[in-house]
């Protein structure tokens, strides 16, 4: 029968993880990492061109509704999205609503070079007109 001495000694040793215990659970937490991150930022990516496509579509609606409630048959070069924002009955908010999700300013174009009236436009995550990808432009009404 063994002492109270020897079971406390042979409990102590064992408390801890050893080097190669340690080793092999970073290597697999790596290489499990390695796989999961690309497929997660996919998705982030297609999420945030979803959130623009809507953004830009609600956007262009409460452009409409400006022009019709302001007796405008067309917005004009002078035209700018922030007047949604302002006076009594508001039709957006917050100005932080006119960002995309990359936290670039939505454009409207006039004259619009997709739409009959008027384009609003998130050039994507460069803020750059075109690109590919991520990059891509998003434009109201357009697939």
């Amino acid at each position: 029968m063994k002492s109270d001495r020897s079971i406390r000694l042979h409990l102590r040793s064992r408390k801890g993880f050893t080097l190669l215990e340690i080793i092999i659970a970073v290597t697999i937490v790596a290489l499990l990492s390695m796989l999961v991150v690309p497929k997660v930022m996919g998705v982030l990516g297609g999420a945030k061109s979803n959130k623009a496509k809507a953004d830009v579509n609600t956007l262009a609606q409460q452009v409409s509704l400006y022009m019709v409630n302001n007796g405008m048959s067309r917005v004009g070069d002078d035209f700018e999205l922030e007047k949604l924002c302002e006076g009594d009955n508001a039709l957006i908010g917050n100005v932080s609503q006119l960002r995309d999700p990359w936290n670039n300013q939505y454009v409207l174009v006039y004259p619009p070079t997709y739409n009959k009236d008027f384009d609003v436009v998130s050039y994507g995550a460069d803020g750059q007109l075109g690109g590919e990808g991520e990059n891509k432009d998003i434009i109201n009404g357009a697939p």
